[in-house]
């Protein structure tokens, strides 16, 4: 997200500013139609959509690295996301990004009734959102409103959670860890034409078992990846330039020392 050379300003905006306004007049300039960035004027909601969703994972990957300057740094770039979209909206006539932070500060307030208003017990915060979306006349599924955009083991936990609200759900960790089995089972005798199916029902299957047993199957894939890449730079740290070339047994017997050197 770069203007080039010709695009940069010579005025920029004054420091001075309260920060939040400073970064809306930075976001004005950059759409300005006249002066503004080629980049910036080009882009569109759809365009931006995947840059928004990056710093997202960004600011979560700062996170799981314990670096707080690094978390600083993401969520500027993450709340930079919102003020562009904002803008985008804006332009078109359909909100400013003071709606936005009214929307979610009115949000807050009402889906938090035992700190904001007279509620005396903590509420059901699901039965708030399902009422929500029941006064916004969304679909009356059980299911209607998870995001598509979703990452697929966050959305399959996310649709697994709906479903139990309404009772479709395993009683206990039993039934979940049996139909793995189950699926691993229809994996092995599918066809070609079936196995992208089965192997999604085994992957939806061990969401729920995760589900179940309190783990956040989208965090601990993301903490499975780091650890295959420390662990596979350990490897190629050891064996050097000559890594490719090792036969797989001796590949094996070094990821094992990279299992015990690196965790």
């Amino acid at each position: 997200m770069m203007c080039g050379q010709d695009d940069i300003m010579t005025d920029p905006i004054a420091p001075a500013r309260p920060p939040l306004a400073r970064l809306l007049a930075i976001m004005a300039r950059l759409r300005d139609p006249l002066s503004g960035c080629d980049w910036d004027l080009a882009q569109r909601w759809e365009t931006i959509a995947p840059y928004t969703i990056e710093e997202a994972y960004e600011v979560a990957d700062a996170i799981e690295h314990g670096d707080p300057d690094a978390v600083r740094d993401e969520l500027g770039d993450l709340l930079f996301q919102v003020v562009f979209q904002s803008r985008i909206a804006e332009e078109a006539g359909l909100f400013r990004f003071d709606d936005v932070a009214t929307a979610i500060a009115d949000k807050m307030e009402r889906r938090h009734p035992h700190i904001f208003a007279t509620a005396t017990e903590r509420p059901d915060w699901e039965a708030i959102k399902a009422a929500e979306r029941t006064e916004k006349k969304e679909t009356a599924g059980a299911l209607a409103g998870v995001a598509l955009g979703l990452p697929a083991l966050q959305r399959a936990e996310k649709l697994q959670k709906r479903a139990a609200r309404v009772g479709f759900d395993w009683p206990d960790t039993t039934g979940p860890r049996a139909k793995i089995d189950e699926e691993l089972i229809e994996v092995a005798e599918a066809n070609e034409a079936e196995r992208a199916d089965e192997i999604g029902d085994l992957l939806f299957s061990v969401v729920n078992w995760s589900r179940h047993l309190g783990i956040d199957a989208e965090a601990a894939l993301r903490r499975a990846n780091a650890k295959f890449e420390r662990r596979f730079a350990a490897m190629e740290r050891q064996a050097g330039a000559d890594f490719a070339g090792l036969d797989l047994a001796d590949k094996e017997a070094r990821w094992q020392d990279a299992k015990r050197s690196v965790g």
